[in-house]
């Protein structure tokens, strides 16, 4: 499976998926002028990744400063797709970095992870 590369610009966060390591990488800021038109490489990524190597083992790393209201809509999608990957045995586990001493960025990791049952780590930078 390739690994899906796209760079970060202003607006837009850094994707780094690469199956062969496991691992998935979010970082920087997300607000797209089109959310959903930017993550759809992402989405279809994580559905082939799923169906490919769903008993793999698989590492979320995320770290977004900002994203706006379409953006966030997008990452839990994603989440959501992690979810019922999860609940099917994918062996899952995500760290969400943040500023603690950020509150938005803190209330934002934490209404994310309310509501997921895969171990889901906030974590200080």
């Amino acid at each position: 499976m390739e690994k899906l590369f796209i760079e970060a610009t202003r607006g837009t966060p850094q994707i780094n998926f690469d199956a062969e390591k496991k691992l998935l990488k979010l970082e920087g800021q997300s607000y797209p002028e089109n959310a959903f038109k930017f993550y759809e490489p992402v989405f279809n990524w994580i559905d082939e990744y799923i169906q490919k190597f769903l008993s793999k083992e698989l590492k979320v790393e995320v770290s977004l400063r900002y994203a706006n209201t379409s953006s966030s809509k997008c990452i839990l999608m994603i989440l959501d797709k992690f979810e019922e990957a999860y609940i099917q045995g994918l062996p899952l586990s995500l760290d969400w970095y943040c500023d603690l001493e950020n509150e938005s960025e803190l209330e934002t990791a934490e209404e994310f992870k309310e509501d997921i049952s895969f171990p889901f780590n906030i974590i200080s930078i």
